[in-house]
């Protein structure tokens, strides 16, 4: 207190100033109609303006809130759109009528990816979901706009990804417009791009043609984005063509992925197991 009473006795003379100066101000603006219409249309530009900045500063801090959000509508209306291709696939014969629970058979899960490679020959990532999550090795994992990878190891609360940047993951695919079934593999270069290889040369291929995944996939869903055609090439005494993708992925931006489960996978896997051992 006894500062306080101290700074304005040494201040008093540039206060009475200042004081002054406010209620020259304020007498003006309030005896003037000009200058109080210039006063308070000034006043409320620099509180508009203020308030925008505030309620931006306030967006950006719920921005992860927000992409949160958004991530969870997305695995929800992915799960409807797969559902709904699946009850009715465009090229089916007619006649066809899937079975209800194979056409509903992927569920999506949310992740946020914490640690993510694409300088490696083999590349991981590492997301927030684990065990704890209901995720287990073997699931597919996609980001909104196309393949990522498989699930390689689960902790209670996390879990590691094999990406499709790794020289050991291929995933079969099918150019859109020419149909055609082949495998794609990352050469281990540029992690925007991806071969595609066991396409035969003796179809039509055209550039900028999307690759999907194929219906010969238990991990991912049919229809999922893995590239579109860059080149094309093919050497006289080979069978197959030589065919580079563009990933539709960008992997050195990936924040949130979906983990796919195809509930009916063990099913099949030990149908399958039973016909290999009965041979």
């Amino acid at each position: 207190m006894l500062q306080l009473v101290d700074f304005v006795v040494r201040n008093r003379f540039f206060l009475v100033f200042v004081l002054l100066e406010v209620l020259s101000v304020w007498l003006i603006v309030r005896s003037n109609t000009y200058w109080g219409a210039t006063y308070f249309n000034t006043s409320n530009y620099y509180v508009a303006k203020t308030l925008a900045f505030s309620n931006s500063a306030k967006e950006y801090t719920k921005l992860d809130e927000v992409n949160s959000a958004l991530a969870n509508e997305n695995a929800r209306l992915r799960a409807t759109v797969t559902a709904l291709t699946q009850n009715k696939p465009i090229d089916s014969p007619a006649g066809y009528v899937p079975d209800s629970s194979f056409a509903s058979r992927f569920t999506f899960t949310v992740a946020k990816v914490v640690d993510n490679e694409t300088n490696k020959t083999n590349n991981v990532l590492t997301i927030d979901k684990g065990s704890s999550d209901g995720i287990k090795p073997g699931m597919g994992v996609i980001s909104a706009t196309g393949v990522v990878g498989k699930v390689r190891f689960c902790s209670e609360n996390f879990a590691v990804v094999t990406s499709i940047l790794h020289s050991q993951f291929m995933v079969s695919s099918k150019l859109v417009r020419s149909k055609e079934i082949g495998y794609a593999k990352w050469p281990g270069k540029d992690p925007n791009f991806i071969d595609m290889i066991d396409v035969s040369k003796y179809t039509k291929i055209f550039k900028g043609d999307s690759a999907v995944t194929s219906d010969q996939n238990s991990v991912f869903p049919p229809g999922i984005m893995v590239g579109r055609v860059e080149t094309v090439s093919v050497h006289p005494n080979q069978t197959f063509y030589n065919i580079v993708l563009k990933l539709a992925t960008d992997f050195r931006n990936l924040s949130y992925v979906y983990v796919v489960q195809n509930q009916q996978l063990g099913e099949q896997d030990s149908l399958k197991l039973r016909t290999i051992n009965t041979k």
